[in-house]
């Protein structure tokens, strides 16, 4: 895989004759609710920070438009975008690594549960991979998930639900999964952050 990264394509657009801010990276700053640095201008996609992803560009434009026309849009949280790469295993993400969580000052608990003990993985031959959670250890809250395997990018909007409603570990761990699913390992991945692993 090469991955060559992505540069906004803003050059020709007149935006510094306009008086629109751009960071050091030639990205256009904007706020919350896209707003530029020039009043009735808003800028979304790969043109703004956060990750280049055509479903963040998506709500962005939603944000927008019904700031634009006077409603009151929720905000634009990068931490509730779900990142999703195509590959073979799929990978998927939510939220803070558990890196990012500790250098951000939260003390952390984490659960790691390998598809290798799931039921449905087994059968479906696709056994590599796990699920990683990642837990603000004082309040439960869930501050990322991060997976590898069989059809993660279809999982991860689990998680993505799950903050998006500010979902604790406590919720998570009381809710049902079906038998058998690939979900189930979501379910395994919260209880092993808390010792409480039923399946390795």
């Amino acid at each position: 895989m090469i991955a060559a990264g992505r540069a906004p394509d803003v050059e020709g657009l007149g935006l510094d004759e306009a008086g629109i801010e751009r960071d050091d990276r030639g990205l256009i700053k904007v706020d919350e609710r896209l707003r530029t640095s020039r009043d009735g201008v808003w800028a979304i996609g790969d043109m703004v920070p956060g990750p280049a992803l055509a479903h963040k560009a998506s709500d962005e434009g939603i944000i927008a438009v019904e700031h634009m026309a006077g409603l009151h849009p929720h905000a634009m949280d990068v931490l509730k975008i779900p990142g999703c790469t195509y590959s073979r295993p799929q990978v998927a993400s939510v939220g803070l690594t558990e890196a990012k969580a500790k250098e951000a000052g939260y003390e952390v608990k984490v659960g790691k549960f390998p598809f290798i003990g799931n039921g449905k993985a087994i059968a479906m031959g696709e056994v590599d991979g796990f699920v990683k959670t990642v837990f603000d250890a004082k309040t439960g809250e869930l501050l990322g998930a991060h997976m590898t395997g069989p059809e993660v990018v279809e999982l991860i909007e689990g998680y993505t639900v799950a903050k998006q409603l500010e979902t604790t570990e406590a919720d998570l761990m009381e809710t049902i999964f079906p038998h058998p699913t690939l979900s189930e390992a979501m379910h395994e991945s919260v209880l092993a952050a808390y010792g409480r692993v039923i399946h390795i």
